[in-house]
């Protein structure tokens, strides 16, 4: 039997992010061989990742992280079951290597998921299984954007847990002249504070147009007044739906008297896309009861 010291112990958990028991154990399991040992908690990681994979994910963190030439830009969000994990060391540190892997990555997140993991143990699925084996909650690579702009890519965090990530994350690409870094993260910021959904009129999701326009057409209704009065109620109605919800309509936040579209043609500015991602956005969370959640968590204390 090989001795199984401090100095492989400290390895093998730095290799795998593995508790310290875990990692002594899979040691002695495998006679002191590191590689064995690291497929030995792989695979226990595998088996308590899928007993806590039904469980609402719903918290983490948004990162955002943008490439040395400042051309592209990467957002993830890795979400979590609870607020705590944020402040994870080792959630962190891995969400920031997932981030960085994301700028190499082309297509929808499965690509991420699949992409070398950062730690250079298997894939981005593999090392977000191993935290779930070590932190203790499930996981959730949710989604993941990408920009690139001949100009410039700039990224705004709002309320930072760390530097690149907290809970509400934007990416904006803008190519022209002047200072696009600073433009650029001026409207990041316009857009983590008013949410727009879409970058302009044409880019709105045509539903969503259809559906306001019955909404306000049954309210136009309502007032008695004929169909051709009506038509034009409703076109001013929508003028203003669009200035409400569409980026370069918006009233710009640090300049009320412009919009957005008009701060960056000023700028010498043209927009070439944004990605605005709220952390749990859309996600349905289980409305626990707290008093069976304290319970449950001093249960045997």
């Amino acid at each position: 039997m090989a001795e199984i010291t401090a100095a492989l112990v400290k390895e093998l958990r730095e290799k795998t992010g593995a508790g310290m028991m875990d990692a002594k154990k899979a040691l002695v399991e495998n006679n002191g061989d590191q590689a064995a040992a690291i497929e030995w908690l792989r695979a226990k990681g595998l088996s308590k990742a899928a007993k806590k994979s039904d469980r609402a994910a719903a918290e983490g963190l948004v990162a955002v992280k943008l490439s040395a030439d400042g051309k592209s830009g990467a957002i993830v969000e890795l979400n979590a079951e609870t607020d705590f994990v944020a402040r994870n060391e080792i959630f962190q540190k891995s969400l920031d290597g997932i981030a960085e892997a994301a700028l190499k990555v082309d297509g929808a997140v499965d690509a991420l998921a699949g992409a070398p993991s950062p730690d250079g143990e298997g894939s981005v699925d593999d090392l977000i299984k191993r935290m779930i084996a070590t932190i203790g909650e499930n996981m959730t690579l949710r989604r993941f954007g990408k920009l690139t702009a001949e100009g410039r890519v700039s990224a705004y965090v709002h309320n930072a847990v760390v530097p690149g990530m907290g809970k509400v994350g934007v990416l904006v690409a803008l190519d022209g002249s002047g200072d696009l870094e600073d433009a650029g993260r001026k409207v990041a910021m316009h857009i983590a504070a008013t949410s727009p959904a879409a970058a302009t009129t044409a880019e709105l999701d045509p539903a969503l147009v259809e559906s306001e326009k019955r909404v306000l057409t049954e309210q136009a209704r309502e007032s008695g007044k004929p169909d051709a009065v009506i038509e034009k109620m409703i076109v001013g109605r929508m003028q203003k739906f669009y200035k409400e919800v569409v980026l370069v309509e918006q009233p710009f936040i640090m300049d009320t008297d412009k919009t957005v579209g008009e701060f960056l043609k000023e700028q010498g500015a043209t927009l070439k896309g944004f990605v605005h991602y709220k952390l749990g956005e859309g996600v349905e969370k289980a409305a626990d009861n707290f008093a069976d959640e304290v319970a449950a968590l001093t249960k045997g204390a």
